[in-house]
């Protein structure tokens, strides 16, 4: 008998990868003339306008990313998940999104979540928990010993690094406030000593670790939008830091320490 079809689709993977790279400049420009009007910089918090709470906002946005993938693992039949570097680095993904679904929603401490920005966050992370989940779950072919490759150690050493800092400071930053308080302070400790937007620092350095691990194009295609998406945040943050506070510390960069 000739073997099953493949269920793989490089064809779609293509398009869905080539479509989130080239959002990603489109994103940038946009983000660079202004920032997204959520938290700090969301400046007509006491307009009309539908939000919901931030634990709240946060778990569903999140949710899809972890979700997905988890499901068209469940629906695979038979499995084939066999190379260890190939089951690690799906745990790697699905960890990411179960810490930021899990744990992180449920301690945060922002504001309320306009829900035009909570419809595209759930929007983004189901259309890419997607494409990384199917991409790696039905295409993704790595040899038995792919997890001793220098790809795939020295990228799951970066992913770790990252999401060591970016887990880290989300903590610092939960730590400025007590529950129910709004106010906005200055971030001390950790990476923040060299820049303003230490978490997403930490989380750029984390999906470029994944990218490198994975040497996939949806990966790289991802780790590039984020750069795209919460670089010019970074920034934006950084400004608002220096306009608000007075002593806010001068040598402080942005986003990347000593450079910018």
């Amino acid at each position: 008998p000739s073997p099953a079809p493949s269920p793989c689709s490089p064809s779609l993977v293509l398009a869905l990868s080539s479509l989130l790279g080239a959002m990603g400049p489109l994103l940038l420009c946009l983000s660079l003339r202004a920032p997204s009007r959520y938290g700090k910089h969301d400046w007509n918090a006491g307009e009309p306008r539908a939000r919901l709470p931030a634990r709240c906002a946060w778990f569903l946005q999140e949710l899809p990313a972890f979700l997905v993938p988890a499901l068209l693992l469940a629906l695979r039949s038979p499995p084939r998940l066999e190379p260890v570097g190939c089951r690690l680095l799906c745990v790697m993904f699905c960890g990411h999104y179960f810490h930021r679904t899990f744990i992180f929603s449920f301690f945060t401490r922002g504001r309320p979540l306009p829900l035009q920005i909570l419809f595209f966050g759930i929007l983004f992370c189901t259309y890419n928990g997607f494409l990384q989940g199917y991409y790696m779950i039905f295409c993704a072919q790595y040899p038995k010993d792919w997890f001793t490759d220098f790809r795939f150690t020295s990228g799951v050493l970066l992913f770790s690094f990252g999401m060591g800092i970016n887990i880290h400071s989300d903590i610092l930053l939960r730590q400025l406030r007590k529950p129910g308080d709004l106010t906005y302070k200055i971030p001390q400790g950790g990476l923040f000593t060299y820049v303003s937007g230490a978490n997403f620092f930490g989380e750029i350095v984390e999906w470029f670790g994944y990218a490198i691990a994975t040497w996939s194009l949806p990966a790289f295609a991802f780790a590039f939008f984020t750069l795209c998406c919460i670089g010019p945040r970074a920034y934006h943050h950084h400004r608002y830091y220096l306009k608000i506070f007075m002593d806010y510390p001068k040598s402080r960069k942005a986003l990347i320490p000593f450079i910018f």
